[in-house]
């Protein structure tokens, strides 16, 4: 087992990234245990490492261990995604400052390329500096795993997690460390081998990463895929994937909630159209991107029994890509009023965004004007400042003004880093 010695990278991973940034600006529940909870308050999504050694699960939904949480006074808080991607955001600028190339691969990991950084510091150290820099600069803790490929990074990342006594940093570029590392994790550990493919490798006699890392690459390319055989040539310390340091482009863009009760109001579910539209259109700008094809649905909750049930959807091709809000907003409301039916309680609604294109790139439609406006980037464009700047809002009026279908969030956090009167305060 020969690790190539031209590349190395380092797989920075946020511990407990949805509970730790609700912890960072409460120092009162330092030692408590807490759960983050999906849209409407559902499920359980993410938990502190108290509430994991509770016996807390992920994806439990959050009535059935009621008494659980009251009886360890787990304290609950409602998804902030405004909060989340803020933090992530710093962590990720900050691990700019340390590394030639950065791949954010989530919202709360990034590989970084070290290839060459041994020439000027030993990768373990480099490793602790990383991890010391972001939770000083940020407040949030990270484990660091270092490998001279992405899959083997994942696994030193899941020992420096597993393991207390690396102090959250694990150096695999030794294939010596690797194999033993490899002898003791579970196949299904792997990155990219997912439940199914666990059960046939385990069938097969494949039971650790060692295992999967001694068969015969070709021989499981042929009885699982070419996904495989990169997958057990990265075991082997052969680089086979690169950072894509290039975010690639969204092939779709796709904006949808369950509501925070049923709806019948035709204005209501109109206003939450608008809204997921307006949203949509604003990750569309971020992608700089137009698009040409729309589809609007709406359904009812095929989970309510005995109630009348209801699932429509519809897709409009556009004759010219557009970016601006106001034209997405007319095409959705015409859409919403052919998909209407009177007499359901809708639970759900969502819109989708798709065939992509570079702003100024298409043939316009010589039969139909194109329905731009001449003010249009720049009127956008400031809209999207200002609902970034956290100073603000800006909507159009579909949107409504207190919307009641709105998710449930009753345990929600202050937008501690994006909203000037959420600033936490001293007295």
């Amino acid at each position: 087992m020969s690790a190539a010695k031209n590349t190395a990278f380092a797989l920075v991973d946020c511990n407990n990234f949805y509970a730790s940034c609700e912890k960072l600006f409460r120092p009162d529940l330092k030692h408590t245990p807490i759960v983050v909870l999906s849209n409407n308050d559902g499920c359980i999504v993410a938990r502190s490492k108290e509430a994991k050694a509770l016996g807390i699960k992920m994806g439990v939904p959050v009535f059935q261990v009621q008494d659980a949480l009251r009886k360890h006074g787990i304290v609950c808080f409602s998804s902030n995604y405004a909060l989340y991607a803020d933090m992530s955001n710093r962590v990720m600028t900050t691990l700019e400052e340390e590394a030639p190339r950065l791949e954010i691969y989530s919202i709360d990991e990034a590989f970084m390329d070290l290839t060459g950084v041994e020439r000027v510091t030993d990768l373990l150290a480099f490793g602790q500096r990383v991890k010391a820099k972001v939770d000083k600069w940020t407040g949030i803790t990270v484990g660091v795993g270092i490998a001279p490929t992405k899959t083997l990074a994942k696994l030193a990342n899941h020992a420096a997690k597993k393991y207390p006594a690396t102090g959250s940093v694990v150096d695999l570029m030794n294939p010596d460390r690797q194999k033993r590392l490899l002898a003791l994790v579970d196949v299904g550990d792997v990155w990219g081998v997912g439940r199914r493919t666990t059960a046939k490798l385990k069938a097969k006699g494949i039971h650790t990463a060692w295992d999967l890392a001694n068969a015969n690459a070709k021989v499981m390319r042929s009885e699982f895929s070419v996904v495989m055989e990169r997958t057990i040539r990265e075991l082997n310390g052969v680089s086979c994937l690169d950072l894509e340091w290039v975010r690639p482009t969204k092939q779709q863009i796709i904006c949808s909630r369950s509501f925070g009760h049923k709806v019948t109001d035709k204005r209501e579910l109109g206003e939450a159209i608008a809204k997921y539209m307006t949203r949509a259109a604003e990750k569309l700008r971020s992608e700089q991107r137009c698009c040409r094809v729309v589809s609007v649905f709406i359904r009812t909750s095929p989970f309510i029994p005995n109630e009348p049930q209801y699932s429509a959807s519809l897709t409009v091709e556009l004759p010219n890509p557009t970016d601006d809000t106001r034209d997405l907003l007319a095409v959705a409301e015409r859409i919403f009023h052919r998909l209407y039916r009177a007499g359901y309680r809708y639970a759900k609604g969502g819109v989708m965004l798709a065939d992509f294109y570079e702003p100024g790139t298409v043939q316009q439609d010589f039969l139909c004007v194109d329905s731009t406006k001449t003010n249009s980037k720049a009127l956008m464009g400031v809209m999207d400042k200002i609902n970034r700047s956290g100073m603000g809002q800006v909507f159009f009026a579909s949107q409504g003004v207190s919307p009641q279908w709105a998710m449930k969030r009753e345990h929600l956090s202050p937008a501690y880093t994006t909203k000037w009167d959420d600033l936490p305060k001293v007295w």
